[in-house]
Formats: C-alpha cells, sequence, structure tokens
C-alpha cells in the first residue's frame, strides 16, 4: 500500500470546510420551500380557482357585463318615451294705454300663468337610431369575443404557470440527484487519492464539478420558488402542489393531426369574429351618418292642465283654467347642414377601408400563428421520443463509465462527463414534455378553439 504524504491531506481538508459551508447553504435555501403547508390540486381545480381570482379575466367579465347594459340603452331610442312638464310665470303688463279699467291702475296689470302636463313620444321612423342599436348590438359581440379571449389567455397562463412549476421541481430533483452522484464520486477520488491510486487533480476536478451542482441546486431552488410564487398568485392560494404527470407519460394524445383542418378552426377565433365585428360596425355607422339627411317622423301626444290668474281684464278676477290635449305625427328633416354630413359620410367610408383591411390582417396573422403552433407542437414531440432514447442511452454510458472505472479502464473525468450528460439529457427531455403541452394549449388558443374542455382533457394527463 502507498503512502499518503501529510502535505496531500491537508491539501483535502479546505476542500472539505468549503464543502460543508456549501451544503449548510444548500439546505438552509431548500428548507425555505418547505414551509408553509402545501395544497396538491390538479389544473382543473386550480382553473375553477384562478377564475374566480385573476383580476384580468374577472375584469374582462364586468366589461362584457357592461356592454350588455349598454346595447339595452342604445335599444331604448325606439321605445316611447314619457316626460312630465311642469311651469309657473308672472307677468307685469305696464302701460298707460286703455283698456284697463279707470279703477285698474297699469302698476296692477299682473298675471300668473301655471301649467302641468304630460308629452309622450315613440319614434316612427328614424334611421339614424336603428343604426345605433346595431351597432350596440355589434359592440356586445365585441365584448363577448373580448372575454372569450380573457378566458383563453387565462387558461394559456394558468397552463404554462402550473407546468412551470413541475418543470422547476423536475429540474431541482435531477440537480439534487446529480449531486449526490457527484458527492459518491467525490468520496471515491478522495478514496483513491488517499491511498495512491490517483492524483490530486482528479480529487479537485471532482470537487469542481461538486461545487457547481451545488450552486446548480441553489439556482434550481431559487427558480421553483420564483415559478411557485407566480402560480400561487394566479390562482389565489398559497404554498400549491401541483399533481405531476402520469408517468410514463401519455403525450401521443396530443398529436395534432392536418394543419389546414387547425387553420380552418380560424375562422370563428376570437380575433377574427372581432375583426369581422368592427368590419360591420363600420359599415352601420356609414348608414348613421347617411341618415342625417333623411326624414324622422314621431308619434306626439300632450296632456296640459293651465291655470291663469289675471286682473288684467277685470279687477281681482281670475283669468281662468281648463285642460288641453293633443295627438299628431312630427316629421323632422335637415336640409343644409353646412356640408357636415357629406365630410361625415366619406370620413365613416373611409373607416370601413381600414375596418376591411384589419380583418385580412387578422385572418392572415391567425392562420400563421396556427402554422407556427402547429410545427412546434409536432416537433416538439418528435423532440420528447429523441430525448427519451438519448436518456436510456445516456444512463447506459453511465453505467458502464461506472464500471469501467472501477475495473480500472476509466478515469474519474469520464464518469463526471457520463454523469453529466445524463443530468443534461435529462433537464432537456423533462422541458421537451413541458414544452409540449404548453404548446399544445397555444395551437388551440391560435385557432380559437381552446376552451374548459381541453383543461379537463389536459388534467388526464396528470397522477391524480
Amino acid at each position: 500500500m502507498l503512502f499518503t504524504p501529510p502535505s496531500r491531506v491537508a491539501a483535502l481538508r479546505p476542500r472539505g470546510l468549503r464543502r460543508c459551508a456549501l451544503a449548510l447553504a444548500a439546505s438552509a435555501v431548500l428548507s425555505g420551500l418547505g414551509s408553509g403547508a402545501a395544497h396538491a390540486e390538479d389544473l382543473l381545480s386550480l382553473y375553477q380557482a384562478a377564475r374566480a381570482h385573476d383580476a384580468g379575466f374577472l375584469a374582462a367579465q364586468a366589461q362584457a357585463e357592461a356592454a350588455r347594459y349598454k346595447a339595452e340603452q342604445a335599444k331604448a331610442l325606439q321605445r316611447p318615451s314619457v316626460a312630465l312638464q311642469a311651469s309657473i310665470n308672472r307677468s307685469k303688463y305696464d302701460s298707460d294705454v286703455p283698456p284697463f279699467p279707470p279703477t285698474v291702475s297699469s302698476s296692477d296689470a299682473i298675471s300668473t300663468n301655471k301649467r302641468v302636463g304630460v308629452v309622450a313620444r315613440q319614434p316612427l321612423y328614424n334611421a339614424g337610431n336603428q343604426a345605433q342599436v346595431d351597432q350596440a348590438e355589434q359592440s356586445l359581440v365585441v365584448a363577448q369575443a373580448d372575454l372569450q379571449t380573457a378566458e383563453q389567455d387565462l387558461i394559456v397562463r394558468l397552463t404554462q404557470a402550473y407546468f412551470d412549476v413541475l418543470a422547476a421541481r423536475d429540474v431541482l430533483q435531477t440537480t439534487q440527484a446529480n449531486k449526490k452522484a457527484l458527492d459518491e464520486q467525490l468520496a471515491a477520488a478522495k478514496r483513491s487519492f488517499e491511498v495512491g491510486n490517483a492524483t490530486i487533480t482528479d480529487t479537485r476536478e471532482a470537487q469542481a464539478r461538486f461545487d457547481l451542482a451545488t450552486a446548480q441546486e441553489l439556482a434550481a431552488a431559487n427558480d421553483l420558488r420564483v415559478k411557485q410564487l407566480a402560480l400561487d398568485q394566479l390562482v389565489g392560494k398559497s404554498q400549491v402542489s401541483p399533481d405531476p404527470l402520469a408517468n410514463p407519460s401519455a403525450l401521443d394524445a396530443l398529436a395534432v393531426g392536418d394543419m389546414e383542418e387547425w387553420v380552418q378552426r380560424t375562422q370563428t377565433a376570437p380575433l377574427v369574429r372581432k375583426a369581422e365585428t368592427g368590419l360591420r360596425v363600420a359599415e352601420l355607422e356609414v348608414t348613421r351618418v347617411r341618415a342625417g339627411h333623411r326624414p324622422t317622423v314621431d308619434l306626439v301626444g300632450n296632456v296640459t292642465r293651465a291655470d291663469v290668474d289675471s286682473n288684467a281684464l277685470t279687477a281681482r278676477t281670475s283669468g281662468g283654467d281648463g285642460t288641453s290635449a293633443s295627438i299628431g305625427v312630427e316629421m323632422n328633416m335637415s336640409l343644409y347642414a353646412g356640408g357636415a354630413i357629406q365630410n361625415q359620410v366619406r370620413e365613416a367610408l373611409a373607416l370601413v377601408e381600414r375596418s376591411r383591411q384589419e380583418l385580412d390582417q387578422a385572418r392572415r396573422g391567425t392562420a400563421l400563428s396556427v402554422r407556427q403552433a402547429f410545427l412546434a407542437v409536432q416537433s416538439g414531440l418528435a423532440q420528447v421520443k429523441a430525448y427519451e432514447a438519448a436518456e436510456s442511452s445516456a444512463r447506459l454510458a453511465l453505467e458502464a463509465t461506472q464500471l469501467g472505472y472501477r475495473v480500472g479502464v476509466r478515469i474519474n473525468k469520464d464518469v463526471l462527463d457520463a454523469q453529466t450528460q445524463l443530468t443534461s439529457t435529462q433537464k432537456d427531455l423533462y422541458k421537451a414534455r413541458y414544452d409540449v403541452i404548453v404548446g399544445s394549449v397555444r395551437l388551440r388558443q391560435a385557432s380559437g378553439s381552446l376552451s374548459a374542455e381541453d383543461v379537463s382533457a389536459l388534467n388526464k394527463l396528470l397522477a391524480n
């Protein structure tokens, strides 16, 4: 047996102290992850919680509700209106000219007129009002499209946050397993160095890999805490623990089929429907402003009670009172408005052209987004299968390298490289899996077909 010089043993002591310090720091950070009670929940239950908590979605709900009331306001333009009118007037007539009676001076010619009545109006024909009603109804369609967009955005954000936590958790666990393996390799290198079978270089290289793994563990722990906070804020709960993917994962259920079928779905996408509604609103605006030169016809009726108290004819006598009623048809028509209506029509026609181009842009942009998302999911599924094969190969390579190291045909660096390669491949595999899931959700969002049923379908991929 070879003798281990004291200088070699002393060279290991600072490394051992630093290793203990790093381990304590990592333990302090990791202990913070376990603070508080964790609530294990699946994706569907967290979706229901997010709907009741997310400010963006609730604001879109309130906006849709306000648009419904605004549409009802516009419909009031076609309904009858009834108003109560009342007035009281006191007047004085000052004149030196008869016919005032001799007993009444000019300063006493005072009269009081009191009137109260009800006026009712029912529009019979008003093209401008009808256009405003139609515009309000289309604005309600826009608000509903915005609400659907907000709900789809909530599903995407929740899915992203949910699987971000799972991905960060997997990275942390993989990093911890890598650190443990490197720790064992470091111990083996130290034993080999102490018996003289290896140089200090192998020990220091193993120590460097272990220190790097400790730093990666700290970074992974911090990333998990950040992702956890984002999910907690979205659903309004504390320390939510998402259910993991089932093992083995059934990602084949996310196969996307034919690209053109997805493109066809964009015809009912919220963004396209909103642009189509915008075009209809612009066309209705043309109708509304053109109605400025058209007549309006209203049915008008009123009942008035009048009381006149006057001494203008006889001294201190009542002028009389009475009730009058009338009903009739009233027509109004603008003959000339200084050219304002003609220019409003030209402006509205220009805005129609703008809306038509925006609709074309929405259709093209949505179709492009669908194609990009489709290819991303399709490529992601292929990458998952490739990474699964790579992980299996990297694991076998590590086992073979460890065996070769024990029999003396491989060196310490070979084992460290194989362990690092396995860890890197596993991280890429986990990321690819979650990217495929989130990508499938984004594909449905781009096509406008994303709904709560898709959340239920994704929920079946979890280990409930």
